[in-house]
């Protein structure tokens, strides 16, 4: 599900510019009083997905500390730059920004705070704009994306109207380990984008969750949450609004402590069965995989590989395409432990496909994704085509989505799987990252042959006249690597590149990556095998002598090409 916004006010651009902080107040400050949701106000871009992540991340003080660091200021410290961290692809990364914002006479038409002098929040969004290449590149997206890449946590979405009888009490837990939340309401086409209902919600349009409680009313108890509209203002006006005269029969220091005060500042109170009935989509990123449905917290183990989905190489896409599905990269999984107090394995999978938003000034958006979990054979080879026409998958993601991340929780047997993730249709490029949680260590793997050789050192390439010796010599190194079944496998493949590359002084060299020989394989398998027989590495060696000349003589390295 992607939550698209449009503008919300319209300018004509020859009247915007960016002005700088200490032209726009007298007085600015980073922060003022505190960081809070109320400071969190949407312009004209529409990112409302990132602004509902922003609500969540200030109500989880350690996270809001790391993303938006508090040492900084417009007073003697100023040296007109902030800096702003975000989780981007497994790793942590420090953007800096200068304090010059988009305005139109003199104010701000992004997202901006309640104080006209304080700017921690309109600074963030400009940061998460230089990560994503542009402002115009954070149009449209999901609440979870932004939450991910504020916490490195993985997320989970639940549809309301389908969910588990105690979905109160898995976002209660959530809230309480400092999950943060997110909801919207889907909309059937793109006229109903930003309509608001008779109830005062607004459609495809995303909220931030805040708070959730029980109270007694009249004798019962009544579950209630508290939702915030990114864009400070437009409410709920039903049960348990603001004003409603429900209020009127709780306890008043109940009231007090739950109202603090409410204004018309886009947060509001609503019942929980309204609130299924209303929205659609419940999206929690947790900052651990820990589980939400259990009393006692878990440690989960973490397993992380990349990859990339090559045009007529490893972009199989899904098991549809069955001629070209078992090309797609493959991982293996051993689940050795059963969890504590169960006979099955806890795991969860999340696909993440890498820098879609940035590319989008290409023309490309997100690809549609998906996964498949099947049970492994012994042999630690890649599986070819066969394998998988006469298996079925053991556990798979819901659904193929154009979202940058898919993931989702499962309870496995004990045993050995293969995991294969794949975009909905084959040759559609990008680039991946899958992470694997377990309760208990497994092991993970990307698939290929493990190799114990002593391989002698590869002979060189000979020139036209020594063909025949140099096939002799080439031939020994071949037999000696392949083995019985006369083939070279991925990781034989690897190491014995990785051998022969290293010692050519003509060429930098780093390293072939296992999804390169991959690839490799894929193009010169010409039997689709999987493998390299003699003959189709013949030819890829005489590929490959013409190769290491090309790159000497650009003088650049192997991973230029």
């Amino acid at each position: 599900m992607k939550t698209r916004c449009g503008l919300r006010e319209n300018c004509s651009s020859d009247e915007k510019s960016l002005t700088q902080t200490g032209e726009i107040c007298e007085n600015p400050k980073f922060i003022v009083g505190g960081a809070d949701r109320t400071d969190i106000c949407q312009g004209q871009l529409g990112d409302c997905w990132l602004l509902a992540a922003i609500a969540s991340l200030t109500l989880k003080k350690e996270a809001l500390a790391r993303v938006v660091p508090h040492d900084q200021d417009f007073d003697r410290r100023y040296a007109g730059i902030f800096h702003f961290q975000f989780w981007h692809h497994n790793k942590w990364l420090d953007v800096v920004v200068d304090d010059r914002l988009p305005s139109v006479r003199n104010q701000l038409i992004m997202l901006h705070s309640a104080s006209n002098n304080e700017f921690w929040s309109a600074l963030l969004e400009k940061a998460y704009a230089k990560l994503h290449g542009s402002y115009e590149s954070l149009k449209g997206g999901s609440t979870m994306e932004a939450m991910e890449d504020f916490t490195g946590g993985v997320g989970e979405m639940y549809e309301t109207k389908n969910a588990p009888s105690n979905l109160f009490s898995i976002m209660k837990k959530a809230l309480d380990r400092g999950s943060m939340m997110g909801c919207s309401i889907d909309i059937s086409s793109s006229a109903e984008s930003e309509a608001k209902t008779t109830t005062g919600l607004v459609k495809g349009h995303a909220y931030s969750i805040t708070g959730l409680e029980e109270v007694n009313y009249r004798g019962q108890k009544v579950q209630l949450i508290r939702v915030r509209n990114p864009w400070g203002q437009v409410e709920w006006n039903g049960p348990w609004s603001d004003n409603s005269r429900e209020w009127n029969y709780i306890d008043t220091a109940e009231k007090t402590r739950i109202l603090q005060n409410s204004t018309e500042d886009g947060e509001f109170w609503m019942e929980f069965d309204d609130f299924k009935r209303n929205y659609d989509k419940v999206e929690i990123c947790n900052m651990t995989p820990d589980s939400l449905t259990d009393n006692t917290k878990r440690h989960w183990e973490v397993s992380m590989f990349e990859g990339n989905w090559i045009r007529g190489s490893t972009a199989g896409g899904c098991r549809n395409y069955i001629d070209t599905f078992w090309t797609n990269p493959q991982f293996k999984l051993e689940l050795e432990d059963a969890d504590d107090e169960d006979d099955v394995c806890s795991v969860v999978i999340a696909l993440m496909q890498k820098n879609r938003r940035k590319l989008r000034k290409e023309g490309l958006d997100m690809e549609t994704i998906g996964f498949a979990v099947y049970e492994a054979p012994n042999e630690e080879d890649h599986q070819g085509k066969d394998f998988f026409r006469y298996h079925a998958s053991k556990a798979r993601s819901r659904t193929y989505i154009n979202l940058r991340e898919v993931s989702e929780r499962f309870t496995l047997p004990p045993g050995k799987y293969l995991l294969v993730p794949t975009t909905f249709q084959p040759h559609h490029e990008a680039d991946f990252l899958i992470r694997i949680f377990s309760e208990k260590k497994a092991g993970a793997l990307e698939m290929g042959s493990n190799v114990d050789a002593d391989l002698p050192d590869p002979p060189m390439p000979s020139a036209p006249e020594e063909e025949s010796d140099e096939e002799k010599g080439l031939r020994r190194l071949f037999e000696q690597l392949a083995g019985a079944d006369e083939a070279i496998s991925v990781r034989e493949l690897q190491q014995m590149l990785n051998g022969v590359l290293s010692r050519r002084k003509e060429i930098k060299f780093d390293g072939l990556s296992l999804s390169t020989c991959h690839s490799i394989i894929n193009l010169m398998d010409v039997d689709n095998t999987g493998k390299l027989e003699f003959q189709e590495f013949k030819v890829f060696w005489e590929k490959m002598k013409k190769w290491i000349v090309r790159v000497g003589s650009c003088g650049k390295t192997v991973n230029q090409l």
